[in-house]
């Protein structure tokens, strides 16, 4: 028999603002599952951009600028109504968290008790609440609670049993971040032979894009800083440019099929000149701003595609199980943290010292 307590610890995040709406505390009511759930002890949280997004209210329309400029202040210009990433204003406090790695430990009265002691992966992009409405979904961490906590409640279909020899901070690193780069390569038909460019590669997206771009048997030109080419290469990029570098001069005109960006900004009209005649360009990010300026003619005289990804089918996730499960893919974690010491995870995230994922561990 599994022991739950009545009381956890969680990180609450109180309103849309800097590191100062995170309260760490350790008297947060257990959640308890509906009929349809399964309650989740948490043994390792991930960090995202979209967490960070969330609390500051990058997502309103209001802001502008890149997604670190407020990382540790918020946005002085956010509007509160439509700072998550649906458009809904979000009802405080909540907990945050949209990577979930845990064991079941309780059921709901609709659920196989057999399931309990199951380690799980959820689906940050969750279809149940909707009634699996396409391009219609619930985040976890926004639109219901999510793991920065010792146990969270999850839909039992929406919480994927995983059979794997990783460890627990490993698994925590995929859920987000790898469904984001497997749906980008999904929605954007990357298949092998074909050439992509993905920009941001060094975080927990790009470099989960880069492992999966080449296990389609895509050559892979990876865009990064200096510093990280070595690992970036490591990864497995075939090729990987500067982050200042003008790509039309080093790689030249439309070389590529598919560009996966995660960065937009300034750059942007750089990344479809490179794109081939039908490419594709696929987005779930905009780190260096979402305002960039198209030149129309670009898109329509080269008949390329653009596509934004935030809407994941299930079979993006049921992709993932079993890259994992058939050890097709590798896990990049840089460094893990206690869950009370979430602030400085972030800044360090802010901070993009590192390649890969930063993982919060909760108490035991």
């Amino acid at each position: 028999m599994i022991s739950i307590p009545k009381k956890m610890s969680a990180v609450l995040t109180t309103g849309h603002g800097g590191f100062d709406v995170l309260d760490f505390r350790t008297d947060v009511e257990v959640p308890s599952p509906n009929s349809e759930q399964v309650l989740i002890k948490v043994l390792g949280a991930g960090i995202n951009n979209t967490d960070i997004n969330t609390r500051t209210a990058w997502y309103s329309k209001s802001v502008t600028g890149e997604t670190s400029v407020g990382g540790a202040e918020g946005f002085d210009n956010a509007e509160n109504d439509d700072g998550s990433w649906s458009g809904v204003p979000l009802s405080f406090p909540i907990i945050q968290g949209a990577d979930c790695y845990g064991e079941i430990v309780a059921v709901g009265e609709q659920v196989d008790s057999k399931r309990i002691g199951e380690r799980v992966l959820v689906r940050t992009m969750q279809q149940h609440a909707v009634d699996y409405r396409p391009f219609e979904s619930w985040s976890v961490g926004s639109e219901c609670n999510g793991a920065f906590a010792q146990y969270m409640v999850a839909f039992s279909d929406e919480s994927y049993k995983i059979e794997s020899d990783w460890s627990d901070i490993e698994l925590a690193s995929i859920p987000c971040a790898y469904s984001t780069a497997e749906n980008l390569l999904e929605r954007s038909n990357v298949s092998k032979g074909e050439t992509v460019l993905i920009t941001g590669s060094s975080g927990g997206v790009g470099s989960a894009a880069i492992q999966l771009a080449k296990r389609r048997g895509a050559k892979v030109i990876a865009v990064t800083s200096e510093q990280k080419i070595t690992d970036i290469k490591s990864i497995g990029a075939d090729h990987v440019a500067k982050r200042e570098d003008n790509l039309i001069d080093i790689l030249g005109k439309e070389c590529v099929d598919v560009v996966i960006d995660l960065v937009a900004g300034s750059k942007w009209g750089e990344l479809l000149e490179v794109l081939k005649k039908g490419g594709r360009y696929a987005t779930a990010g905009a780190i260096a701003g979402p305002i960039v300026e198209l030149d129309v003619r670009t898109l329509y005289l080269k008949d390329l595609m653009l596509i934004g990804c935030t809407f994941q089918s299930s079979k993006v996730f049921e992709n993932l199980i079993g890259y994992i499960e058939r050890n097709e893919i590798k896990p990049l974690v840089a460094k893990n943290y206690p869950l009370k010491d979430i602030v400085q995870a972030q800044t360090d995230f802010l901070a993009k010292k590192y390649v890969g994922k930063l993982v919060l561990v909760p108490p035991n």
